[in-house]
């Protein structure tokens, strides 16, 4: 499991809901942040293990951000979300960097093990 997580979504009550429950599972969830910009600058900062990254943000959409992620060492795991389904995104989350995807709907601290091994 990885031990710290930041939490990108422009949704206020959806980082909040997510940081519950991360940390109800034993995550470390050590920021968040509301758009691709603070999230590239919080990840440097924060050296996170995982960021959860939503699809959809109001500057860069997540898949460019995961983009960048990657490309920086040591980079973090990067699990994409959306309230949309996997389905609707085809290869572009694999194609972006990221481990992969899960469903806000389905978000869970196992969800996110089962992406990482």
């Amino acid at each position: 499991m990885a031990a710290t997580v930041l939490i990108v979504d422009d949704h206020p009550s959806f980082r909040q809901s997510a940081r519950l429950l991360l940390e109800s599972d034993g995550w470390k969830v050590v920021g968040e942040a509301a758009d691709g910009r603070s999230a590239l600058a919080a990840a440097e900062q924060l050296a996170p293990d995982l960021v959860l990254l939503d699809v959809q943000l109001p500057d860069l959409d997540g898949f460019e951000v995961a983009r960048r992620l990657r490309s920086n060492a040591p980079a973090p795991s990067v699990v994409m979300t959306s309230s949309r389904d996997a389905c609707d995104y085809g290869t572009l989350a694999v194609d972006s960097g990221a481990r992969g995807f899960v469903a806000k709907a389905e978000l869970s601290g196992n969800a996110l093990e089962a992406l990482l091994r």
